[in-house]
């Protein structure tokens, strides 16, 4: 019943005693946050409760999120605020976080790094010691590609979600790729997140896709379904894959995260994918879809909470 994990799953609904099992059978959840934990400024119903009994069963929980707009501490703050009992700082791995993280353990970085993102970006990249390059505050509405400012320490270039994107801000990243010694780098690939009232926003993978196509390389991604992520965690808690259990909303990062790093998937129908998508990718006859098929699928996380309080 517990699931090996590592893609081609079987798409099966859970609730109940199975699903009881499978939590049993687990020693550490892996959460993704918007969609699953909450949807815009409200808690899923029922998540508070899930997260709580299964730390009270001992469980280890994580969360891990591409949402790359936030640096942990206000993460931290917004789980407190929804009713999230005893999540810290040290439980959240943001794609910003792991970026920075990346920068500083594995590129070790020596010189500075030109990001394109928001405060979440930014800051956790100072939070790690990595040298930003700073805005330019005398560039106006006539600064061109031309005559701007270049800096000549930039080794990296780091593409994450960012409201205030721009064409300086991609011709910058264009100018800076051209040396093949540049690190590039995107927080995470997601094309799209949704708002209230049916609206989209462009995610960070549509701005990395900008900037891969205008300068004719490919960008390394650190968020999900990058394997890193998981190493990052692993790295601090001593992740075993075979005991942990990845829960998300999308499936061609989430469950397909969950897939690369060997983890027993679940999709939860409270956020972007659907049932009847994974099912299409299950029956698809192509080899590379069978990893976005979750292994098991619950309507929300409060099924987690009706499991475990049904014993």
């Amino acid at each position: 019943m517990a699931g090996g994990g590592g893609g081609g799953g079987g798409c099966r609904r859970v609730r109940g005693p199975e699903l009881r099992q499978l939590l049993d059978s687990k020693r550490d959840v892996l959460f993704d946050c918007d969609g699953v934990i909450w949807n815009g400024e409200a808690a899923v119903a029922g998540a508070p409760e899930a997260v709580r009994l299964l730390k009270q069963r001992g469980k280890r929980v994580f969360f891990v999120t591409n949402n790359c707009t936030r640096p942990r501490g206000n993460y931290a703050h917004k789980f407190s605020r929804l009713g999230f009992a005893e999540v810290s700082e040290e439980d959240i791995f943001s794609s910003a976080y792991c970026s920075a993280a990346y920068l500083r353990d594995v590129a070790r970085l020596s010189g500075k790094v030109f990001a394109i993102g928001g405060q979440g970006v930014l800051q956790e990249l100072r939070d790690a010691g990595v040298d930003v390059v700073a805005e330019d505050s005398a560039e106006g509405p006539d600064t061109s590609i031309y005559d701007c400012p270049l800096d000549p320490d930039v080794r990296a270039v780091l593409v994450g979600y960012d409201e205030k994107f721009n064409f300086m801000k991609l011709a910058k990243a264009c100018c800076y790729l051209r040396d093949s010694e540049c690190l590039f780098l995107a927080t995470d690939p997601d094309p799209w997140h949704p708002l209230r009232g049916g609206r989209v926003t462009p995610g960070s993978g549509s701005l990395t896709a900008a900037l891969e196509t205008a300068s004719s390389r490919k960008a390394t991604v650190i968020g999900k379904p990058s394997r890193f992520m998981f190493e990052c965690i692993a790295s601090q808690f001593d992740l075993d894959p075979a005991q942990s259990l990845m829960v998300g909303d999308r499936l061609e990062t989430d469950i397909l995260f969950g897939a690369n790093c060997g983890l027993s998937t679940v999709l939860t129908l409270t956020g972007v994918s659907t049932m009847e998508q994974a099912q299409e990718y299950k029956d698809s006859e192509a080899p590379e879809k069978k990893d976005f098929v979750p292994d098991y699928v619950v309507e929300s996380i409060a099924d987690f909470s009706e499991a475990l309080e049904d014993e």
